[in-house]
This record gives structure tokens, C-alpha cells and sequence, in this order.
């Protein structure tokens, strides 16, 4: 969306970037006729994958249509840009996330660059933390995932090597534990990360579009997207004990 709505992209890069595209939605068609996994987790347990897919869409289309406000401004565009200076104002609070990737700005940067980072900056986060909501809420509100059927461990976590060694539980509640911290860190590590990163090596230009765009993005959806996985992970935890819990009373019935 960015290199097709934005102007100033080469048709050379336009056409590379819509090739990508259509092999990444192919691959992913052929993930999902497919009867045998691959790479892709819970394709069989939804709405994992549809919420994590509706997050990164909505977000990429609100950004791109601000900076394309930027260029051809409209109604909508404008009532978007005024949206997420608000959001990034609300947001933008000593230590905040937002204000860390909004320190990124440098010295050269004009007033209005350093907006549209905070503005941003304040929508993706914004997206995420409502996709995380609305995924604990689909957990525990509409008992995902066995509410339209019994859960495939196979199909639905095909990475997963429940024989590797150890307790399947063990595993499952470490890699839940591991997935939600680095959730809760990354808002925090990744503009530290670059910060520190601009020092040493050619330093990012937030002042791109998109580079902005997918920036912005990326620090947003990854972090809520190990959350969810995260939360997932636990989920899955919780049910299997469940079930170990009932073959041990009915066996212990039956003993008895």
C-alpha cells in the first residue's frame, strides 16, 4: 500500500514490491488448502491469525493514508492526521514507548516531522494494544480455541516437537512466559536498540514515508504479536492440564 499510494516510487519498485506481494499470498493460499502444515501456526484456530492479519492491515492503510495526506489532503486524511495527534499526545508521557521512538528525532528534523512521528507512533500502538485486548477477551469471553471443535496440536502448531524432550507442559508455559515478556520489552528495547544502532552505523531516516510507515509498524505488530502467541501458548497449556487432570480422576475412578 505504501509504494502504491504514496507518490514519489519508481514503477520499477512498485512492480518488485507487487511481486512480493503476490508470492507471499501465495504461499500463504498453499499453507491453507494445504492438509499438512508448514511454518504457519494456529492456521486452524481462528481468529488468531485473521486478528494479527486485520492489525497490520489497518494499520499500514491509516499511516499510508496520513502521509499521503501530506501530498493530496482530503477529509479523511486530515480527520487522521488530527486522530493520531491526539492519540500520540495522550501517549507521548515520560518513558512512554512513544516517547522513546519520539527521541529518535533528530536535531534536523522540523517540527511537523517530529508530529508525524509522535502521531505514528501513538496510532500503531494504539492498534495494538487493542488487538491484544480483543484477543485476551476472544480467550476467555468465547473459550477459544475449542469453542467450534477440539484443537489439532499438529496442524495448528506444526514448529512445535511435543517429543524434543521434556514435558510438553513445561515447554508450552516457558515459551508463553518468554513470548509475553519480550512482548512487554520490545516497545521498550527496539527504539533503544536503534538509538544506539544510529550511533555506530547509517541511522534510519524516520523522514521517508515509508520507511516511517513500515518502522512504526513493525515496532507495534511484533510486540503484540508475541503477546497473543504468548497468550496462546498458555492457552493451550491450560488445556492439556485440563485433560490430564480428567484421565487421572477417571482412571483413578475406574482403579477404585
Amino acid at each position: 500500500m505504501p509504494a502504491l499510494m504514496l507518490p514519489g516510487t519508481s514503477s520499477d519498485t512498485t512492480q518488485m514490491i507487487a511481486l512480493l506481494a503476490l508470492v507471499a499470498a501465495a504461499l500463504t493460499f498453499v499453507e491453507y488448502v494445504g492438509d499438512y502444515p508448514s511454518i504457519i501456526e494456529f492456521r486452524d484456530s481462528p481468529p488468531f491469525n485473521r486478528m494479527r492479519f486485520v492489525a497490520l492491515f489497518l494499520t499500514v492503510l491509516v499511516l499510508t493514508l496520513i502521509c499521503r495526506g501530506m501530498y493530496h489532503p482530503t477529509t479523511l486524511t486530515v480527520w487522521l492526521e488530527s486522530l493520531g495527534v491526539r492519540l500520540g499526545g495522550v501517549l507521548d508521557f515520560p518513558y512512554s514507548p512513544v516517547r522513546l521512538m519520539v527521541l529518535l528525532a533528530d536535531d534536523s528534523m522540523s517540527p511537523r516531522q517530529v508530529s508525524m512521528i509522535r502521531s505514528h507512533a501513538g496510532i500503531a500502538y494504539v492498534f495494538s494494544l487493542a488487538t491484544t485486548l480483543a484477543f485476551l477477551l476472544t480467550v476467555r469471553l468465547l473459550n477459544w480455541p475449542i469453542r467450534h471443535g477440539a484443537f489439532n496440536f499438529w496442524v495448528n502448531l506444526p514448529l512445535f516437537d511435543p517429543t524434543a524432550g521434556g514435558d510438553v507442559l513445561y515447554r508450552l508455559k516457558r515459551d508463553s512466559h518468554v513470548n509475553i515478556a519480550l512482548g512487554f520489552l520490545l516497545p521498550f528495547l527496539i527504539p533503544a536498540v536503534m538509538k544506539l544502532a544510529s550511533e555506530t552505523l547509517s541511522p534510519i531516516s524516520l523522514t521517508e514515508p515509508q520507511t516511517l510507515i513500515w518502522t512504526m509498524s513493525a515496532w507495534a505488530f511484533l510486540p503484540a504479536s508475541l503477546i497473543m502467541r504468548g497468550v496462546a501458548l498458555m492457552r493451550i497449556a491450560e488445556l492439556i492440564e485440563e485433560k490430564r487432570r480428567r484421565a487421572y480422576a477417571q482412571a483413578e475412578l475406574q482403579a477404585a
